[in-house]
């Protein structure tokens, strides 16, 4: 990753916290700077004294009105057919999508939510499933301009999207350290719940590393969602998904993301996406154009009293090793079936989620020191981290092109199913894998595909070349049918 070294200093908020500036050089080689504090204030007292020397009530106008204007209100457009989704995706937990509706008329979906501010050229984080599929992203500032936003990039594992606008000079938060955040500090969230602009709730950390199973794995092979939220008991309510969750010195601790709740609004607590990984992810797509995820290669499952009796355990708390794959970093390391993962890098591992979550924010060729309890002896291991394809090298975008993002294999359809259809050209879907396909459509095997937009298909040669030529945050459409079902389904998603 091209990163520079620190360039400026300065304090928030006279809180005695520093900030850290770094530039990045992004894909397309454009310098992008990116704010980070070095520490998380936690607010000991509930009173503070102002400059008359007298003690009042703690209150927050200050944070706020830092933080307010670098909140945004994202609304996204797409067409009934690229809105096609799992019914089950964010089941447990509602959308932050008020205008959402089943498809009962014409005309296109629209959806809104949040989005923060992280650099002055424009750059703003929100949610994935806020801007996914949109053919339309209209971003509005807290002084009522709207603009126009590309898709720099999105996340779907973390639930993390990159958006940019053309607009210089803008207000901006700076990312803190969510690892120093401690349960029952208070904090803000920030967002325009119910389409209502810059709304401020506050409430305290109720929790850290909750896995809640409301991102859907992008893989068929195995979970790849990454799940470590912050809980927090500040409303958060429809609409305020991809706000701001801040700290006492206004400080970016994490993305607000769902809710617990059985009707969609407010009903108690609230979970973010922790700033480590939200960056990490943003760093990623601005040097990368995908974000590189670095994989352990194990199979885990929580420690609990009964799996330490179980196994005979000599911990009550920590990821319990499984299995280990071949070829993986954990195998080339040394670490074995039966092993308990305590801490990485020092930092202490008590489940699942702290786990997933920090190894997450590794990238492939990163070494790691994996501290494991292995019989009651704890054991470091330095682990070089591997990607998916058991390779130290970084994922390149290239690699991501044509039928291979789209995780199918298509072979050239019948000529009698063509002509049973009255189809002149298509090839058929043989089998679905990991992939786009199968992560944004209810595309089946059998499918046939007629047409890439407005390409038509005749070959598996065909279809490679058109989805080549449609470039990256485009709409791809897939058109084609059934031959048990035969009309016409359009399929749609964004490249």
């Amino acid at each position: 990753m091209k990163r520079f070294g620190s360039l400026l200093l300065a304090a928030v908020l006279g809180s005695g916290i520093t900030v850290g500036t770094y530039e990045l050089l992004d894909k397309d080689e454009r310098v992008v700077r990116l704010d980070y504090s070095d520490g998380v204030p936690t607010a000991q007292v509930a009173y503070h004294v102002n400059e008359a020397g007298e003690v009042i009530p703690l209150d927050f106008t200050e944070v706020a009105e830092k933080v307010t204007p670098t909140v945004v209100h994202i609304r996204s457009t797409r067409s009934r057919t690229t809105a096609q989704r799992d019914p089950q995706y964010f089941n447990p937990f509602r959308d932050f999508f008020p205008d959402w509706a089943p498809p009962m008329n014409r005309g296109p979906l629209q959806s809104t939510g949040s989005g923060v501010i992280i650099n002055p050229n424009g750059y703003i984080v929100t949610n994935n499933h806020v801007v996914q599929d949109a053919e339309i992203v209209e971003v509005t500032l807290h002084d009522n301009r709207s603009f126009k936003a590309e898709v720099v990039g999105t996340d779907p594992d973390t639930d993390i999207a990159l958006i940019k606008i053309a607009e210089k000079g803008l207000p901006h938060l700076a990312f803190v350290d969510s690892d120093k955040a401690k349960v029952g500090q208070w904090v803000l969230a920030v967002g325009n719940p119910f389409n209502l602009n810059s709304t401020v709730t506050a409430g305290i950390i109720s929790a850290k590393g909750r896995a809640i199973n409301i991102i859907p794995s992008s893989s068929e092979g195995g979970s790849t969602a990454i799940e470590s939220f912050i809980q927090t008991d500040a409303a958060i309510n429809p609409g305020n998904s991809g706000g701001a969750l801040v700290d006492l010195s206004g400080g970016l601790l994490g993305i607000n993301t769902a809710i617990a709740s059985p009707t969609g609004a407010y009903s108690g607590y609230g979970f973010a996406v922790p700033s480590n990984i939200v960056s990490k992810i943003v760093e990623d797509l601005l040097n990368y154009g995908v974000v590189q995820r670095g994989w352990l290669g194990v199979s885990i499952a929580d420690v609990n009293s009964q799996l330490a009796k179980e196994h005979d355990l000599k911990v009550f708390e920590g990821s319990y090793v499984q299995s280990v794959s071949e070829n993986s970093a954990a195998a080339d390391a040394g670490i074995k079936p039966g092993d308990v993962v305590v801490k990485i890098d020092g930092l202490r591992i008590p489940n699942n989620s702290a786990l997933i979550e920090t190894i997450g924010r590794h990238r492939p060729g990163d070494k790691v020191k994996v501290t494991v309890n292995r019989n009651g002896k704890e054991l470091d291991f330095d682990v070089v981290l591997k990607n998916r394809k058991g390779e130290v090298a970084a994922v390149k975008v290239e690699e991501r092109k044509g039928l291979a993002a789209l995780g199918i294999t298509v072979e050239p359809a019948e000529p009698s199913v063509l002509k049973k259809l009255d189809l002149k050209n298509g090839v058929i879907v043989t089998s679905r894998g990991t992939g786009k396909v199968a992560r944004y459509t209810d595309i089946r095997e059998g499918f046939i595909i007629t047409k890439v937009n407005d390409t038509p298909v005749n070959s598996p040669e065909d279809l490679n070349k058109a989805l080549e030529k449609i470039k990256e945050g485009e709409i791809v459409t897939l058109s084609g049918t059934y031959e048990d079902f035969p009309r016409e389904f359009l399929y749609s998603f964004r490249k």
